[in-house]
């Protein structure tokens, strides 16, 4: 779980409880505004999801390119022991 999604959580959070007290209360103004810190909750969430996401899909690459470039030196030292065994 990274920052975004925290303060995602926090601000979603802090808008329901916002948005329910003014159901309680009848207080129009609060119920919209605790639905926009919702929204705003939401969206910061799943930003930090996205986030989370492409973090792990560039590290799988990294790993990858690791792996295959370990792959290919493994190949090119093959090559050579072949090479100086036939000559």
């Amino acid at each position: 779980m990274n920052k975004d999604q925290i303060k995602g959580k926090m601000n979603d959070i802090k808008g329901r409880v916002e948005r329910q007290a003014g159901e309680r209360t009848g207080d129009t103004e609060s119920q919209i505004k605790g639905a926009g810190d919702q929204l705003k909750g939401k969206v910061q969430q799943g930003v930090g999801k996205m986030k989370d996401v492409g973090d792990r899909a560039m590290r799988d690459l990294r790993n990858k390119g690791e792996r295959e470039g370990s792959d290919v030196e493994r190949d090119i030292h093959d090559e050579e022991r072949r090479d100086r065994k036939v000559a």
